[in-house]
């Protein structure tokens, strides 16, 4: 009995040796993990991708213009426009198409603006952009008896009123955060972050 458990003990330490060894060895084979980009590397690494991203909004807007008659340098020449001006007051009324972006332009981005530590980043956005492109194929004139340059003012009148709209609907720049948001986590944790963190400004560096 004492042979046989001699054996026993003997194959065992044999099995377990082997076990050992192919863990060993699989361990000693096995490929490591690229390492992950510092804050320069990973500037550039976004610079490589970046993009205004942005978010697309169609809108429109009914505007109405009728300009108040230019001042003139004497007195009679004031009167002549006054009176020219109620004879035919200049009236115009529009339904005005736009296409609005807003936007992060990540190529402003630097390595001020992300902190790197282990598999944890932070990123700061830059700040958001808006633009308005009037779409002039679609916009329609109702009942205007303006000239070319007058119209050329309502639809000036429109574009601002379309940046002040969007300059105050904190829904669109949620979308338009939530947007860039995504891209810039995709795109870390493709690299071999597990944390990404996107503020509007980064917090105080802790000491250590």
């Amino acid at each position: 009995m004492a042979g046989m458990a001699r054996l026993l003990l003997r194959v065992l330490f044999l099995l377990f040796a082997m076990v050992a060894g192919a863990v060993a060895t699989f361990l000693w084979l096995r490929p490591s993990e690229p390492p992950l980009p510092d804050t320069p590397a990973l500037v550039n690494r976004v610079h490589e991708v970046a993009r205004l991203e942005t978010l697309e909004v169609s809108l429109y807007k009914k505007v109405e213009f009728s300009p108040q008659p230019e001042a003139a340098d004497s007195l009679w020449k004031d009167v002549v426009n006054w009176a020219r001006y109620s004879l035919n007051t200049p009236r115009g009324r529009a339904i005005v198409f736009a296409t609005v972006h807003l936007g992060y332009d990540f190529t402003r981005l630097d390595t001020s603006s992300m902190r790197v530590q282990g598999t944890r980043v932070q990123v700061a956005l830059p700040p958001l952009e808006t633009r308005v492109e009037l779409q002039p194929g679609e916009t329609e004139i109702i009942g205007s008896n303006l000239d070319s340059a007058q119209t050329a003012l309502l639809l000036e009148k429109a574009r601002e009123a379309f940046q002040r709209e969007v300059a105050g609907d904190a829904r669109l720049k949620e979308r338009a955060r939530l947007s860039a948001e995504t891209t810039l986590r995709a795109l870390f944790f493709s690299l071999g972050f597990r944390e990404v963190e996107v503020v509007d400004r980064l917090p105080p560096a802790t000491a250590g």
